[in-house]
């Protein structure tokens, strides 16, 4: 039973973050939930993974944007 709340728990946590990529960074730099399934995995580790390398990615436009590296 706790591990099912832990994972409900990241579950959220994860779409919280999730949203707030959508709302405040750069278009196409996370792909849909679905694609991350088909691309990462279905686990929510692999959910993270994308949403870090979504970060990443509205870094690296923001630092080519400004001219900075």
């Amino acid at each position: 039973m706790a591990m099912k709340i832990e994972a409900d728990e990241c579950r959220a946590a994860l779409t919280l973050i999730r949203r707030t990529i959508e709302e405040h960074c750069p278009p196409g730099v996370l792909p849909s939930e679905e694609m991350v399934n088909g691309l990462y995995g279905p686990e929510l580790i692999h959910e993270a993974e994308a949403l870090a390398a979504a970060i990443v990615a509205t870094i690296d436009k923001m630092r080519r944007s400004r001219g900075t590296f």
